[in-house]
């Protein structure tokens, strides 16, 4: 570190615990950003090692710019690599630097081609009889039970039935994607306090990637109407390799997951911790559009993004050097009360069109489309099997969880009626 580095550091008085998973910030990470951003926008935290942008436009701009890259893992992978890891971690860090995610151009324009086949506007509305069926499905599973889980019992059943459906896993296979879901959440999203979170990971991405190789030889020879078939397909000549392939699936798996269950999740805790406008939309269930923009807007599933400086730049009098983390907090954009009047107000009607809650950018969340259907017939159909839930536990006595990049609930306990 540079001497002028060092000077542009934390110029601040201490203002808030650096540990980015301490109580309040997970607890609360609205107040602890809130705070953070009216203090130090730009901030160096020592602990993390990494800057914290909070601004609204910052983190807008830091999305888009070519300065800062996606490519995370592989310096990542490095470092672990180095302290003998079991071949099975090496292998998993192996999938995840395949992930488009994790890519820049132009290998990630070429996956995002190839990808965004699966997403489609036809394809993804070809899907609602199956996805409400299953929405029906667990509702009725839930009806007359009293006190339910809303987590467990419902949001987090939903998105994995799901995404599994669209890659075409056999009904009875189901339980597994979602035991193979959770350990890998575990090591992508930063379960920092999960000290096994290596091995845990490592064991399911192998068991999923030689599940999902047996299924993509299977739709090879015998095409489906499922995910993985048009994923096999050639465009211009080009095609995804098995190892795009494998990569592919376990983020459609992923992300398809992890994202849904907490739009639901805290899409809810919204609705039932502000009864008026739980109330307005049960008047007009036909805002329900403008409602989940507002909830991804209000508490979405993003907390923050990860990025690396990749050249030298500046970002409000701070110089960011290359080989930097940077933290993009997307839930401190979504409170700026310079982008959004009365920012800590949940109101249905805001209709917030420019959220950071899928991102923004090249990197802009490709499931998004599909996260937003499972969102709006889930939440209308629970709003209309149950308009009287309540909440059993005050809201600030809840329990999420413990990762630096996703914002979800563990559990949300409900009386039906």
């Amino acid at each position: 570190m540079t001497h002028s580095q060092e000077t542009h550091m934390n110029p601040t008085p201490q203002v808030i615990d650096d540990n980015l998973l301490c109580e309040e910030a997970v607890r609360d990470p609205h107040a602890y950003f809130s705070r953070l951003r009216d203090h130090d926008p730009v901030y160096w935290n020592a602990r993390h090692k990494a800057w914290v942008l909070t601004r609204y436009d910052d983190v807008a701009r830091a999305l888009r710019s070519q300065s800062l890259t996606a490519e995370r893992i592989s310096p990542f992978a490095s470092a672990v690599a180095r302290s003998a890891p079991s071949p099975g971690v090496v292998t998993t860090f192996e999938i995840l630097q395949e992930w488009l995610v994790f890519r820049d151009p132009p290998e990630h324009t070429r996956l995002r081609r190839l990808v965004a086949r699966a997403f489609t506007p036809s394809v993804v509305r070809a899907r609602i009889p199956e996805i409400t069926q299953t929405i029906d499905d667990l509702v009725e599973e839930i009806r007359g039970a009293g006190s339910v889980d809303l987590i467990r019992e419902f949001a987090y059943p939903l998105p994995a039935v799901v995404i599994a459906q669209m890659l075409g896993v056999p009904p009875d296979d189901r339980d597994l994607f979602k035991e193979w879901s959770d350990k890998i959440t575990a090591l992508v999203f930063g379960a920092y306090e999960q000290a096994d979170r290596f091995e845990s990971a490592s064991k399911g991405m192998i068991e999923l990637r030689d599940y999902l190789l047996a299924l993509i030889d299977r739709y090879e020879r015998h095409p489906e109407d499922n995910l993985i078939s048009v994923l096999l397909e050639h465009e211009d000549d080009d095609a995804l390799s098995r190892d795009e392939l494998v990569a592919t699936c376990t983020l459609l798996l992923f992300g398809g997951h992890e994202t849904t269950t907490n739009l639901i999740g805290n899409g809810m805790l919204a609705l039932l911790d502000n009864p008026d406008q739980r109330a307005r939309l049960l008047a007009d269930p036909t805002t329900i559009g403008p409602a989940v923009e507002e909830m991804l807007r209000y508490d979405g599933p993003a907390r923050a993004t990860v990025r690396l400086v990749k050249d030298a730049h500046e970002i409000g009098g701070r110089q960011l050097e290359p080989g930097q983390r940077v933290f993009l907090a997307n839930l401190a954009a979504n409170r700026d009360p310079e982008a959004y009047a009365d920012p800590d107000s949940f109101d249905i009607g805001r209709n917030p069109t420019n959220h950071m809650g899928f991102g923004v950018g090249i990197h802009y969340c490709l499931g998004a489309p599909l996260a937003r259907l499972e969102g709006q017939l889930a939440i209308s159909a629970l709003l209309a099997a149950f308009p009287r839930m309540t909440l059993d536990l005050p809201a600030a006595e809840l329990d999420w969880h413990g990762t630096m990049l996703s914002r979800g609930l563990q559990h949300l306990p409900v009386s039906l009626d």
